[in-house]
């Protein structure tokens, strides 16, 4: 892809867009997405997004020179995926870690239940985005499932814990 220096902003739209969609940057102006229809949607964002910036895409299809290339490329794409999901995990950890924090707080309010289940829900989507784009079975893609369902079972015993805590008032 080609794009104008100015303004920046289209540039970094297209990269975001890329980016979430779970493209692999090889070069300048130069990027990898799986040939699959799980991926075609966010290309076509791109393409819009480059179209609007008064820039030009090419899309080509593509595959490894031979069998060492293709693997070498699906490896790229699995360390990405790996990345996103060891960031996944951190984040679980944090939530975890919030649980922790309000329990020890004794914070046992129908608004922090709410807060708390609406950052479930943000760390159920995020899982949804990157299963589906980890077409390669990163490592990490089994414990990221548990830690996810560790955290659900979490959220339950603190919604447990509020219900018990507004029901003695």
């Amino acid at each position: 892809m080609r794009l104008p220096v100015e303004p920046s902003r289209h540039r970094v739209a297209v990269w975001r867009e890329l980016r979430r969609a779970g493209a692999l940057s090889l070069g300048q102006g130069v990027w990898a997405l799986p040939a699959t229809p799980a991926f075609e949607e966010a290309l076509e964002r791109a393409i819009g997004l480059i179209e609007r910036g008064l820039g030009e895409a090419l899309v080509l299809r593509a595959e490894g020179r031979d069998h060492e290339q293709g693997e070498r490329l699906e490896a790229l794409f699995t360390a990405s995926r790996e990345d996103e999901w060891r960031e996944f995990l951190a984040e679980c950890g944090k939530y975890e870690a919030e649980l922790d924090n309000e329990v020890e707080r004794r914070k046992f309010t129908l608004a922090e239940l709410d807060e708390e289940e609406q950052s479930l829900e943000r760390l159920r989507r995020w899982y949804r985005d990157l299963k589906l784009r980890d077409l390669f079975v990163a490592a990490s893609a089994a414990e990221a499932e548990q830690q996810l369902k560790q955290c659900q079972l979490r959220l339950e015993d603190f919604a447990d814990r509020v219900y018990a805590a507004v029901h003695e008032r």
